[in-house]
């Protein structure tokens, strides 16, 4: 007696089929478990056997053999329980023939038979939907996770016997738990914290917006109090809605990382990740001895935030800049390599020296060289590979009393939608989205100069010093400046402004 059950598993955020297959002969009693498995999809067996026995279902003495192909790579994850003990109950004839056919299962067993939630629901789903599979089974935790997919008819189950009674009378009241491609055009406008409430700061909050208008990594610096981490937390506000495709990317990494719930199935607001500076490496960048996605893989399509900068530890930092340059974390192990997409705007924010209030000599009591081994903290090819820096002072009490207006996210959202438009015809037909992911070929592209602004650059990287990918970063700015403006042509104006968020030499010599 032999059955076969379609069912998924995902390394990163790539799904790929699994097929279950189960053979039930007579024989000695035994249970193996063959394809290449972890600890915890080995231990399938006891779980699915007790799951059985609790629920009444009788399982005659035999030889049980179950693989989980494809055999050369591995399993990980409890997400099998279900696809086993439906091919063993299948293969023991207790549904109807073809009753499992053109069906994918998943879900993790109680020992009680109740079916429980598992992880990368939503990437399986929508690989198999692609490649031609359109009913699911799945734990009732994550049907609607699941039936966000176009196409998708998923069905959520809570425990064995409804499962069986489905499969042996096809009772409707299991039909999808929840039909979700209306969800997939929401947009929830969560401006709960508005760029209105910062007070002052004005150089700042522009460089946020030419920041989120090219999707540019942003470096503030300034004493504490200033409202460097305010203005941080607010620039998702300033974001454009994401699209379609961005939402079911994003909610498909928090699937992998099991951070969806019933209530949370669908991301649908820009992400916002601010991990402490005692952040391990595996929880920053992903992996472990059971790869998981980061944080700056949770940020992805949103802000990652690195308060107190220099406090994070150096080597940490330096392992940021490849994925800050390729988009995406490689994670490499013996067994082979994972891939997270990691498409993140970083926004840093830090003090100026130890006690935080230099060059207010009133106040700083910090040596030159406490200062410099402070900044030192944060290595220079990290700082290359940052877009805009901009300085922040104490706020003047005017603005502190709030009789200075100053404009809220709604309508500085507007600009940056609107230069985003632009750059969306710009790149289209190409792999770049925002200026901000421009490489150096493009910069020469897309960022033409006339005579004037050309000249006024060659001065520029000479008076700076600057190296050839501050130089592009200063022309991908003021290309963003230029957008914002409604300018196609890069005028040295926008130059000017663009140059004035490089380092300054008051803090890094």
């Amino acid at each position: 007696m032999y059955s076969v059950i379609t069912s998924g598993a995902v390394l990163g955020v790539k799904a790929y089929f699994v097929n279950v297959e189960v053979d039930v002969a007579n024989g000695l009693p035994a249970f193996h478990m063959v394809g290449s498995l972890s600890n915890e999809t080995r231990e399938s067996r006891e779980r699915v056997m007790v799951a059985l026995k609790n629920k009444e279902l009788d399982i005659p003495p035999g030889h049980i053999t179950v693989n989980l192909s494809p055999a050369d790579v591995r399993k990980e994850g409890t997400a099998f329980d279900l696809p086993i003990a439906v091919g063993m109950l299948d293969a023991l004839g207790y549904f109807p023939t073809h009753a499992t056919e053109g069906r994918l299962f998943l879900g993790e067993l109680g020992l009680s038979g109740e079916v429980k939630p598992v992880r990368g629901v939503l990437p399986i789903v929508r690989e198999a939907v692609d490649r031609g599979i359109h009913e699911f089974i799945v734990p009732w935790a994550n049907a609607r996770e699941g039936a966000v997919i176009p196409g998708a008819k998923v069905r959520g189950v809570s425990n064995l016997p409804e499962l069986i009674r489905f499969l042996q009378e096809g009772r409707e009241e299991l039909l999808p738990a929840a039909q979700e491609e209306e969800m997939l055009a929401e947009r929830l406008e969560q401006v709960t914290e508005d760029f209105a409430q910062v007070r002052g700061q004005q150089m700042a909050k522009r460089a946020g917006e030419i920041a989120a208008a090219g999707f540019h990594n942003l470096l503030m610096i300034g004493p504490p109090g200033a409202g460097k981490s305010m203005i941080a937390k607010r620039i998702p506000g300033i974001l454009p809605p994401l699209t379609v495709e961005e939402s079911l990317e994003v909610t498909s990494i928090y699937s992998v990382a099991g951070l969806l719930s019933e209530e949370r199935n669908l991301i649908t607001s820009r992400p916002f990740q601010n991990p402490h500076h005692s952040i391990s490496g595996a929880a920053l960048l992903g992996g472990s001895t059971r790869p998981r996605p980061g944080m700056i893989s949770l940020a992805h399509r949103g802000v990652l935030f690195l308060d107190e900068l220099p406090e994070f530890q150096r080597k940490l930092l330096d392992s940021m800049r490849q994925p800050l340059e390729d988009r995406a974390i490689v994670i490499a192990r013996a067994a082979g390599n994972v891939v997270y997409p990691a498409n993140y705007m970083l926004v840093c924010a830090m003090n100026p020296c130890p006690c935080g209030f230099y060059p207010n000599r009133n106040k700083c009591s910090c040596t030159e060289q406490q200062i410099q081994r402070y900044l030192g903290r944060v290595s220079g090819p990290i700082l290359d590979r940052i877009d805009l820096f901009t300085e922040l002072e104490q706020v003047e009490l005017g603005h502190l009393r709030g009789e200075i207006s100053t404009e809220d996210s709604r309508t500085i959202r507007k600009r940056v939608e609107k230069a985003r438009l632009r750059q969306q015809e710009r790149f289209q037909g190409s792999k770049i989205r925002f200026n901000g992911e421009m490489d150096s070929v493009a910069v020469e592209k897309y960022c033409i100069l006339g005579a004037r602004e050309q000249t006024y650059m060659d001065k520029i990287y000479q008076s700076m010093e600057l190296s050839a990918r501050a130089y592009h970063r200063v022309l991908k700015v003021a290309r963003t400046i230029a957008d914002l403006a409604d300018e196609e042509q890069i005028s040295k104006e926008h130059l000017l402004e663009a140059v004035c968020y490089r380092p300054s030499g008051t803090y890094w010599k």
